[in-house]
């Protein structure tokens, strides 16, 4: 079982920047693929970014290429995402995933994930 916690979640105005991290509990945190996921009022889940168990492989959303920045430190059973040019539709719940998987190839998928955090709110103001 991993347990996993979002913090860094707020209000930011537009063309701000924020810093999400996501805390582990896994014992084997490098045996899992990571992912943020958000999630606005009356939408699906879609994935923002991902990255490989050893920070090898990463994927972005398109509306966030660019603008959004995911890491990982493994001796920290850490995960970042460091969002920068805010806008008003980046608004929602985030959420940070966990796969159990040592490909680089990335799920992109919410079903793909085993474990979830239970998200962090963001929500940037114009």
């Amino acid at each position: 079982q991993v347990q996993l916690v979002e913090s860094g979640g707020g209000l930011v105005q537009a063309g701000g920047s924020l810093r999400l991290s996501c805390a582990a509990s896994a014992r084997t945190f490098s045996n899992y693929a990571m992912a943020w996921f958000q999630q606005a009022p009356g939408k699906e889940r879609d994935i923002v970014a991902a990255i490989s168990w050893n920070g090898g492989s990463t994927y972005y959303g398109d509306s966030v290429k660019g603008r959004f920045t995911i890491s990982r430190d493994n001796r920290k059973n850490t995960v970042y995402l460091e969002m920068n040019s805010l806008k008003p539709g980046d608004t929602a719940v985030y959420y940070c995933a966990a796969d159990r998987s040592l490909s680089q190839i990335l799920t992109t998928s919410p079903g793909g994930y085993d474990y979830w955090g239970q998200g962090t709110q963001v929500t940037v103001s114009s």
